[in-house]
């Protein structure tokens, strides 16, 4: 029988609790099912107690600066925590020592900005919290930062999104470990999807483009926003913000950094999300609340930018509610 991949997990104060518990569930689950796969060990920086960010004082295994020994698996946790975590050099030069020493090596949520600053993330593809990844763009230019995705794994380096995201990375892990049975077993036991659908767009609510910086294209966003089932064409908006039809679509992709079309569609599908979630109108009904002409129209626009259908955002999110 194979040795138990050493699993070592790394919080610290301001960890967010799920970042860590979330994982570790998951391989203690795998563990019951195949009793012998895993040994985990959470640490902090110095061993000490830790308080998460919901203050629930945590007692590690140890401390980061007394692993010894080969590991199979490194994985940081995040929380509001992790900017602490990365001004300390020793903390960093830490990561950045046991990451050479362990097979692959793992994020949850903003420990990918650990993983960054200890240049672990530099020309890889990483992804974390919807509401981090421009920020984690910005400190970071070498890392090529996908913002969509539930988890990425990039030649042996793992990120995921935010929080409970990160029990869909360790069930990959376990699946690359034991195969896609455990893993299916393993997500039926702690009722989660083994595969979630759609990627993390799908929980994010604000819209990412950014404000123009003339007035008049900025009211014209406005317009949008409380108006999805107007009439949005270029031309009607130019002519609200006094310009022509050509002169709007330049300056407002110069300055939006998308063009009118894209950021009309982006608003009616935030628009028909509030619906979905709130409501238990039709998806018909939502579509032509939302601006678009057809319900088969918005069913494709739905999908292509949330990776779902909207019944199925609607069975997630609003589940009291009757699915459309």
């Amino acid at each position: 029988m194979s040795r138990p991949r050493r699993i070592v997990v790394v919080a610290f104060d301001g960890a967010q609790t799920l970042d860590f518990a979330g994982p570790l569930e998951v391989l203690a689950a795998a563990e019951r099912l195949r009793p012998g796969s895993y040994t985990r060990e959470l640490v902090s920086p110095d061993g000490r107690p830790f308080a998460t960010g919901s203050d629930l004082k945590v007692t590690p295994d140890g401390a980061l600066s007394g692993l010894r020994g080969p590991l199979d698996t490194l994985l940081v946790a995040g929380g509001t925590g992790v900017r602490s975590a990365t001004r300390d050099a020793e903390t960093v030069d830490r990561v950045r020592r046991l990451a050479a020493r362990a097979r692959r090596v793992a994020s949850v949520c903003t420990g990918a900005f650990l993983l960054a600053e200890a240049g672990l993330l530099d020309g890889r593809r990483a992804t974390t919290h919807w509401a981090s990844a421009g920020r984690l763009a910005e400190l970071h230019p070498a890392v090529r930062v996908d913002p969509e995705p539930i988890f990425v794994h990039d030649d042996g380096v793992w990120t995921s999104a935010g929080v409970t995201a990160g029990m869909d990375l360790t069930l990959a892990l376990v699946e690359d470990d034991l195969g896609a049975d455990v893993a299916l077993a393993v997500a039926r036991w702690l009722v989660l999807f083994a595969k979630r659908p759609g990627g993390q767009a799908q929980f994010a609510t604000p819209l990412t483009a950014q404000a123009a910086e003339r007035r008049p294209l900025r009211d014209a966003q406005e317009y949008v926003r409380a108006h999805p089932d107007g009439d949005l064409t270029v031309p009607a908006l130019a002519e609200r913000a006094h310009m022509s039809a050509r002169n709007f679509a330049r300056a407002f992709h110069r300055e939006v950094g998308q063009t009118p079309a894209a950021f009309v569609e982006a608003a009616r599908v935030e628009h028909a999300k509030q619906l979905l979630e709130t409501t238990s109108a039709p998806v018909e009904q939502v579509a032509a609340r939302a601006g678009f002409g057809t319900a088969d129209t918005f069913r494709r626009a739905f999908a292509r930018r949330l990776g779902v259908s909207p019944a199925q955002y609607r069975d997630r999110f609003n589940a009291g509610l009757r699915a459309a």
